[in-house]
């Protein structure tokens, strides 16, 4: 059996999270969060919003920790029906690899990502948004939240130490500058909505698919 993931971040942050997407996807009907992780969020917002169907996915190796959550949260509650019936098993999503195919699932109107980009090296960060691009339908939403740095200088001596961190993990991660996400958000038809600040110097950015 897989150990059930938890990440103390995503218990703080999740309430925050929430108010804010809360609002953007009132109207969304398949929500595609890429970087599933340990299932806490999707667990949280789905429930919260049960009128949304949350389509779980991330790399292969992070599946089985996704089940175990999503099991786990199954096996605690008393309920006769499932209490998280609102998403869907998590798919094998690598953003530089073909895509999985949604058709059957609906149009996925709205994307959700949290602290993905600044793991991800530089060409994984302009594929993620090539699939937005191809995906989200017209008038989607998408939800990015993590750390940007703005004009090239960190938002916090935190931050600035985080991504020193983050390059001795790996050299191909960093802090991405907000304005090339947004020049890559473009590219592919999105446009910056709001830019929230969030706890803990991170930022939830909202884009809309035109």
């Amino acid at each position: 059996m897989s150990l059930v993931p938890f990440s103390q971040a995503c218990e703080n942050n999740k309430g925050p999270i929430l108010e804010v997407i809360s609002q953007v996807f009132s109207s969304s009907s398949l929500i595609l969060e890429i970087g599933t992780g340990t299932a806490q969020h999707a667990v949280h917002f789905a429930q919260a919003m049960p009128h949304l169907t949350w389509q779980t996915s991330d790399q292969a190796c992070y599946l089985n920790g996704i089940e175990a959550q999503l099991n786990f949260i199954r096996s605690q509650s008393d309920q006769s029906t499932d209490p998280i019936a609102n998403i869907q098993s998590p798919l094998i999503l690598d953003v530089t690899q073909p895509w999985p195919y949604f058709s059957g699932k609906g149009a996925i109107d709205g994307v959700f990502t949290a602290n993905t980009l600044h793991i991800m090296a530089k060409e994984m960060v302009e594929a993620f948004f090539a699939g937005i691009g191809e995906h989200l339908q017209t008038n989607g939403n998408l939800c990015i939240y993590g750390p940007f740095n703005y004009a090239g200088n960190y938002t916090s001596e935190s931050n600035a130490s985080f991504d020193i961190w983050l390059a001795q993990q790996d050299p191909r991660s960093a802090i991405r500058d907000i304005e090339w996400i947004i020049q890559l958000a473009e590219t592919q038809g999105l446009t910056l909505a709001e830019d929230h600040k969030m706890p803990a110097n991170n930022r939830l950015l909202h884009f809309v698919k035109s």
